[in-house]
């Protein structure tokens, strides 16, 4: 078989039909990949194998076809997928068709139209990478990072980046940490007609209130002791870009008031100067934190709050787009595999199903972190449990503020110190452990242990 011979995956259940298909297009000159249930075939689809086409049943052992096609295109939305139905059921393959499914084919499928279509599939990839290296040749190419899920709540999320991304619109990105929240900013500004612009981030918990502001606006020489030179703040970084004010909600409320200033007439005024400074960048606000809740405390502006939030984007936690899970694993560890040098082909349904049943307080960075973990410990090509880390294996759920159990006049203070407590009493007081399961920055827990006066080694 030539190197160079076009692949394709056959995911079907009955290995005599495989067998059939497999006869056909290897004498057709086609190098043929198989997979018995919907996911191995996934696991396949996001293998170092380039694929060229995918012949899918209708009907998985494991799950309907029509869920696998959804899948495969949510990663891999120009892969030829071409469906295999029986005779009578014309009107799903249709329906799969409306989905995103190349053609269909009734089984047992016919030698010669088998053939035909599988060319038709290789010839429109080939224009597909034909085109893709004309982008990218030419600079067109946006490089857009992609955000895995095929669920109802991320596709709700993906169709609002598509909608706001072209436009010049203030977004506020909301969730918790670990649920992809720069991943948005990213694919918005790639998605803007600033995209040849700089992205330029800053976080406003990392740093504290006197610091912040100079990032922001710059300085002037002799501003303050040590400022030995002009230096440009980060709205002038991102001029013709987009400038990312990540933790939105930890900055300090008297800078706020300076920030909402530059937001509405869009100038700043550097430390140290007096001439107020022009300036043309698109705004993005991140944040964990629920915000209502502290212009409620008064700790948040309230006029700065709308100013933030033209177009909000709440992403979801994981444990609330389980049906993701598979999706994001096999895309994941795809890429740990390319990382840490070590293929990885399979796992095993018992290793998935483990995964289904922990809660993930830290969200896809803990989900990346523990299939690392996992990918770097087996031995196998084929991840299972026994990889797994404990609390993973027992299903052990991991409180987080939200869902800490709040007695009746308990403040939020309370709950998040019961939280902290709880978190570094399960990593015997590990800063690192504890931060990495809470799915936060160890700043960012070493600035909430300060403030609830918690100690660790």
């Amino acid at each position: 078989m030539s190197p160079f011979a076009p692949v394709v995956l056959v995911i079907d259940d009955e290995p005599g039909h495989r067998l059939m298909v497999r006869a056909v297009l290897e004498d057709a000159g086609w190098r043929v990949l198989e997979a018995g249930d919907g996911a191995s075939g996934l696991f396949r689809c996001n293998g170092p194998d380039q694929l060229d086409a995918v012949l899918l049943d209708m009907r998985l052992p494991d799950q309907e076809g029509m869920s696998v096609l959804s899948q495969i295109k949510a990663i891999h939305p120009q892969l030829p997928v071409i469906m295999f139905t029986a005779f009578g059921s014309v009107g799903s393959a249709v329906e799969a068709m409306k989905m995103g499914a190349f053609d269909y084919l009734t089984k047992p499928a016919d030698n010669e139209e088998l053939k035909a279509v599988l060319e038709k599939a290789r010839n429109y990839v080939a224009l597909v990478r034909e085109n893709r290296e004309l982008r990218r040749v030419l600079g067109e190419d946006d490089g857009r990072p992609r955000l895995i899920g095929h669920g109802p709540a991320m596709r709700h999320v993906l169709n609002l980046i598509e909608q706001v991304g072209p436009t010049e619109a203030t977004v506020l990105v909301l969730g918790e940490s670990g649920t992809g929240k720069e991943l948005v900013v990213k694919a918005i500004h790639a998605a803007s007609e600033r995209k040849n612009g700089p992205l330029i981030q800053v976080n406003c918990a990392a740093l504290p209130g006197e610091l912040l502001e100079s990032e922001l606006f710059g300085y002037v020489k002799g501003a303050f002791t040590g400022a030995v030179g002009n230096k440009p703040g980060r709205f002038q970084m991102a001029e013709k870009g987009t400038l990312l004010l990540d933790e939105i909600g930890d900055m300090p409320l008297p800078l706020q008031a300076k920030l909402l200033r530059a937001l509405q007439e869009r100038t700043v005024e550097p430390l140290g100067g007096i001439h107020p400074v022009h300036v043309d960048v698109r705004i993005i606000a991140a944040t964990h934190q629920d915000l209502p809740k502290l212009v409620a405390d008064g700790t948040f502006r309230e006029d700065l709050f709308f100013r933030l939030n033209v177009l909000e984007i709440k992403l979801p936690p994981l444990r609330e787009r389980l049906d993701d899970l598979p999706l994001l694993t096999r895309h994941l560890l795809h890429k740990l595999s390319l990382k840490n040098r070590k293929p990885i082909r399979d796992v095993s349904p018992s290793f998935l199903e483990a995964l289904t049943k922990y809660h993930w307080p830290g969200n896809v960075r803990e989900l990346e972190n523990v299939l690392e973990r996992a990918l770097i410990l087996t031995r196998s090509d084929t991840l299972s449990p026994e990889a797994l880390p404990q609390q993973v294996l027992q299903g052990h759920v991991k409180t987080t503020a939200a869902e800490t159990p709040r007695t009746p006049g308990a403040s939020f203070e309370d709950a998040e110190r019961s939280v902290l407590e709880n978190a570094l009493a399960a990593h015997q007081g590990h800063r690192g452990k504890t931060a990495e399961a809470l799915g936060i920055s160890r700043r960012t827990l070493q600035y909430k242990l300060t403030k609830h006066g918690l100690t660790t080694r």
